[in-house]
């Protein structure tokens, strides 16, 4: 995995292990959903949605896993 993409998405885990806190400690119904969308320019777009949206755009790695299927 590239150090770079790595970084990127810091963020993202570190909202994501945020909210998940937030629905355990929330006295009733909760849930959490997460969007990846393909952008142009071999970026990604990551929406976390649970009651906000937080959005992200990141760097996609290379296209690696299409080899990974034909194999």
């Amino acid at each position: 995995m590239n150090a770079k993409v790595s970084t990127e998405q810091q963020p993202i885990k570190t909202k994501l292990l945020e909210l998940v806190d937030d629905i355990l400690a929330h006295d009733g119904y909760g849930d959490i959903r997460v969007e990846v969308r393909i952008l142009k320019r071999q970026q990604k777009e990551v929406i976390l949605h649970c009651g906000k949206q937080y959005r992200y755009v990141i760097d996609a790695p290379a296209e690696q896993s299409s080899q990974a299927v034909k194999g």
